[in-house]
């Protein structure tokens, strides 16, 4: 057990100096990555709620303040979530134009964030990865090592309830441009997703190599398999006027799992970083 967590459990529903101060260590403690809302153990992703009552504690502490300087760039949020600043020290690339990041959400080393993108608190960034022009990482997201978020991909946040699994990213897995992942959805190392995929906890994922269809359960979220390469499809409806309309609803293809054609059209990324 972290040493805070059984501070921020007793102290989830305070508002009281103490809990201020527990929050502010709890908050330096995320954007240093020494805590996460999820973390793989065993082979399996856990969600760790006390992290999320911990990000909701500093919600209910803030109170409304102008942040930033200059009469164009100013800002209006809560003072418990200020934007981080970084420095060279940090070794994180942030391109000029526009991009933020909150205080709390841990960005490793070597991670390169074009503009302009925004990562919210409780998200985890891994070493290598490039948060493209654009590109939302919501709240508690995972994202791992060497992944490529392409302009304009989201990736949602799963603040509450606080017992949900955020979304999670696994190692070097290239998300297109214009994709959005929801609702605690899992994709797994090396998957790629093309342009336009959206995943979400509604949505069946149609396996043509396997012959199978994965959908997410009450236990289980979405998952999204290793080495997957994922497009946007359709599914043919035959139930009433549907059927005589010709309507289709879309659907989240499996088309092939990744192979030597693959790794050639994705290569470029190291040239990138």
């Amino acid at each position: 057990m972290h040493p805070l967590q059984s501070q921020i459990e007793r102290l989830a529903s305070a508002k009281s100096p103490e809990a201020r101060a527990v929050f502010l260590e709890f908050r330096d403690a995320l954007t240093r990555g020494e805590v996460r809302a999820a973390e793989k153990r065993n082979g399996e992703w856990k969600v760790n709620v006390w992290v999320k009552q911990g990000i909701l504690l500093g919600f209910r502490l803030g109170e409304i303040t102008q942040m930033g300087s200059g009469e164009c760039l100013s800002f209006v949020d809560k003072d418990t979530f200020p934007a981080r600043k970084f420095t060279v020290a940090d070794k994180v690339r942030v391109v000029p134009g526009g991009s933020s990041v909150r205080l709390g959400a841990y960005i490793a080393p070597s991670v390169i964030c074009m503009p302009p993108m925004f990562i919210n608190v409780g998200a985890y960034v891994d070493e290598g990865t490039m948060i493209d022009s654009h590109a939302l990482v919501g709240s508690c997201a995972q994202i791992g090592k060497r992944v490529h978020l392409s302009a304009a991909a989201q990736i949602g946040g799963v603040l509450e309830p606080v017992n949900a699994a955020p979304v999670i990213i696994e190692d070097d897995v290239l998300v297109g441009g214009n994709c959005g992942v929801y609702e605690g959805t899992l994709v797994r190392s090396r998957a790629v997703l093309g342009a336009g995929t959206i995943l979400t906890r509604s949505t069946p994922l149609y396996d043509l190599v396997r012959g199978e269809v994965y959908r997410a359960s009450h236990e289980k979220p979405l998952e999204v398999p290793e080495n997957a390469v994922v497009v946007p499809g359709s599914r043919g409806v035959n139930k009433g006027k549907a059927e005589e309309w010709g309507i289709s609803l879309y659907a989240p293809v499996i088309v092939k799992y990744r192979d030597e054609k693959t790794e050639r059209g994705v290569e470029l990324e190291d040239w990138l970083r």
